[in-house]
């Protein structure tokens, strides 16, 4: 197949699309287990997309980074990335991880008195959730891991038929 602008400019506008919009689902907190998976793996797709059009216009894109002007802009990209790998302090945790976390750190008996349901329908709606513990004595940090999204839809399962 030739790499020609007839396939690629759709093909990466069409990545950037699809990357786009799901980075931004992501970052307003309104997305969906897939759509955290199709950014993460088809946005290997937007690469593609830019490395077989960097191929296609690199006499122009040696010209762009040739100026004051082009440089500068790839120059603040580049040191925008390098100060994302720079350890935070103090991490900004949102408001809910912490009672997530806590609850997910209770034995599973503890937090069925805490969801008032016994320990028998905690089981069940666990089982629902795919979730099989072997004994109601472990944690739910233990089943699950310490994945906050896990965690979460879980408790959600755990108390949402209690409302």
């Amino acid at each position: 197949m030739k790499i020609n602008r007839e396939w690629v400019t759709p093909f990466t506008a069409g990545a950037f699309l699809l990357s786009a919009a799901t980075g931004l689902l992501m970052f307003f907190h309104i997305d969906t287990e897939i759509n955290k998976i199709v950014h993460e793996w088809l946005s290997w797709a937007l690469v593609c997309g830019v490395v077989f059009h960097v191929v296609i216009n690199f006499k122009s894109l040696i010209k762009y980074l040739s100026t004051q002007r082009g440089l500068q802009i790839v120059g603040i990209f580049v040191a925008i990335l390098a100060v994302s790998f720079l350890p935070i302090g103090n991490k900004h945790k949102e408001p809910f991880i912490s009672p997530i976390q806590a609850l997910s750190q209770l034995p599973l008996t503890s937090l069925a008195q805490v969801a008032q349901i016994s320990p028998q329908e905690l089981m069940k709606r666990l089982s629902k959730e795919g979730v099989q513990p072997i004994s109601d004595k472990l944690k739910l940090s233990d089943i699950v891991g310490n994945d906050i999204r896990k965690q979460m839809h879980i408790l959600d399962a755990v108390f949402s038929e209690n409302r």
